[in-house]
């Protein structure tokens, strides 16, 4: 196993066991203030502690690389679970909402909001250290910046509790006392739009990665540079540049149309190529590098709608 292949599964271990040592803390806690959201924040936790699992399975077929079977390898696994993370949270938001709205209407919950406010506190602290370790950690991991984008989620959903039950504590004792039977189920209403983004963007991004769409600017324009730079050292007409990106593979081809002489050879090409793979090395990066000659004007013409 390669360091950062070491890497992406260490992480993704430790987001999979601190994400179970959560989620059985906030149920129980939750049952025991008879809160409605930290009950929420416990099963968010289970669904963590369950995707992380599905990742760390996605990243060791992934790092099995090509088989016989799969001779491009399995990298469409983390985007697809990376997909799959993103629809299971949206469909955790859409029940904790309706649930909410259900007991707003029924005149709210009773919830020990002093032993509420203290789990928020607890809770908190945790998941802002579990975060910044994970984003450390990201790399170039789809997996591990998935599970960071979730412990981010996760940080919200505590910074909404932490204002929410020390609202709540302060409403008790004045004359508002009436509204606090509220803020339980109006915290999950507020947690669903805070973190609604963060499953829309990955699954956002899964969505291009599987139609091999183009990559961020963050990937494309390091290659851009150096393909520029070879045209420019080379002499070169300019280049058909085809970029693509699945989970920690970068696919790159480049068809360069010549003219039909003896300027151009294959040992060219391989030159090429080869000061490409130097420049566009990144760790943790698998790069599948296509640079192509040839003298047929119609063989890279794609049309693009």
């Amino acid at each position: 196993m390669t360091d950062p292949a070491r890497s992406e599964a260490s992480a993704l271990r430790l987001s999979a066991f601190a994400g179970l040592a959560l989620a059985v803390v906030g149920i129980v806690w939750g049952l025991a203030v008879s809160s409605q959201i930290i009950l929420f924040d416990g099963l968010y936790a289970v669904l963590g502690f369950a995707l992380s699992w599905l990742g760390i399975r996605a990243a060791a077929k992934v790092e099995a690389g090509p088989t016989p079977r799969y001779p491009f390898g399995r990298e469409a696994l983390a985007p697809l679970v990376v997909g799959v993370q993103a629809l299971v949270l949206l469909g955790t938001f859409g029940y904790a909402c309706v649930d909410a709205v259900l007991v707003i209407l029924d005149g709210g919950g009773q919830t020990a909001v002093g032993a509420a406010f203290a789990y928020a506190v607890v809770t908190l602290v945790v998941v802002l250290v579990l975060r910044a370790l994970l984003i450390r950690r990201t790399g170039s991991s789809d997996l591990v910046a998935a599970e960071a984008a979730q412990w981010t989620a996760a940080a919200l959903l505590g910074v909404a509790m932490l204002v929410g039950f020390g609202l709540a504590v302060i409403l008790e004792r004045t004359a508002w006392a009436w509204l606090a039977p509220y803020v339980d189920p109006v915290l999950v209403l507020v947690a669903a739009v805070l973190i609604l983004p963060t499953p829309v963007r990955m699954l956002r991004q899964s969505y291009r990665e599987l139609l091999e769409g183009v990559p961020g600017d963050d990937v494309t324009r390091p290659v851009e540079e150096a393909v520029e730079r070879l045209r420019a050292d080379e002499d070169l007409p300019q280049p058909q540049l085809r970029i693509g990106k699945l989970g920690r593979k970068l696919y790159v081809e480049i068809d360069v149309l010549v003219p039909d002489d003896d300027r151009w050879s294959v040992s060219d090409a391989d030159r090429m190529r080869r000061r490409l793979m130097t420049e566009l090395d990144r760790p943790g990066q698998v790069l599948w590098l296509n640079v192509e000659l040839h003298t047929d004007p119609g063989w890279d013409q794609v049309e693009v709608h």
